[in-house]
């Protein structure tokens, strides 16, 4: 499999906010796009993006169900499945999930390297609940 090189990375910041000089909406570069693109595709709801219902993943849908071994591999094959086909920057290493006893949670640990960027391997942990803030 051939990786493309690239030199950097740039999204818009999903707050919409100004930045205070420039007037622009504040971007995001390089790794942090990229940790903001893989936490927006795990939380958003099939279905959930206008024109383009493929998008996401069914886990926030199912944070109230019981929560076995069995539900944590199917989430993390959720999770692999949609990172892999909807995020072509990264090349994923682990996906993780646990789910603390009385509580209606689910914590994610994802571990990728950054295709094209001389970056260590990225860590990144969150909290999927049931509803969002």
């Amino acid at each position: 499999m051939a990786f493309q090189i690239s030199r950097a990375f740039k999204d818009i910041s999903l707050s919409f906010k100004r930045h205070p000089v420039t007037n622009d909406l504040i971007t995001l570069k390089n790794e942090n796009a990229i940790k903001n693109s893989v936490i927006n595709l795990v939380r958003t709801y099939i279905g959930e993006r206008f024109f383009r219902s493929d998008i996401g993943t069914p886990i926030s849908r199912s944070l109230f169900e019981v929560q076995t071994s069995e539900f944590g591999i199917e989430v993390e094959n959720h999770i692999t499945q949609t990172l892999v086909n909807l995020e072509p920057r990264i090349q994923l290493k682990k996906v993780n999930v646990s789910f603390p006893l009385d509580k209606n949670e689910l914590s994610v640990d994802i571990n990728y390297d950054i295709i094209g960027l001389a970056f260590p391997i990225q860590e990144l942990t969150f909290v999927l609940n049931p509803t969002r803030i």
